[in-house]
């Protein structure tokens, strides 16, 4: 975690992705249609606090939402849902913070918060990696 805060210092985004050296970005994989996964992403993101949905849509599976942190900075979350197969879909997240100064790893924070409350609720559809 120091890392990430000695990383964050300079860098003001963090994201996701099947090629992530970090394990903890790796993208979450889950047994459910596009379809399903994207009602299940929607419902669980709509019941945590402290994010504001912008706008969502379906057709390219993207959800934009927007959290302040305690210091009143604003970040700036896109979640995608992809259907990698018909019974398979993919989630990854990309969050960025608005300003110059690094973001003192919580846009790292926000995707390990995010995927946390995903992979509670679809703990049965969580493929493991």
């Amino acid at each position: 975690m120091l890392k990430r805060t000695l990383v964050g210092v300079i860098r003001s985004h963090e994201q996701t992705g099947d090629k992530a050296k970090d394990p903890l970005l790796k993208s979450h994989f889950y047994k459910l249609s596009k379809d399903k996964a994207w009602d299940e992403v929607i419902s669980v993101i709509k019941k945590m606090q402290g994010y504001k949905l912008l706008h969502e849509v379906q057709s390219v599976g993207e959800i934009v939402l927007e959290k302040r942190t305690m210091f009143g900075r604003t970040m700036d979350i896109t979640v995608s849902v992809i259907g990698v197969n018909p019974l398979t879909s993919a989630v990854d997240i990309y969050s960025a913070s608005r300003g110059s100064l690094g973001d003192l790893g919580s846009n790292y924070r926000v995707i390990l918060d995010l995927y946390r409350a995903l992979d509670k609720k679809l703990a049965s559809y969580k493929v493991k990696s």
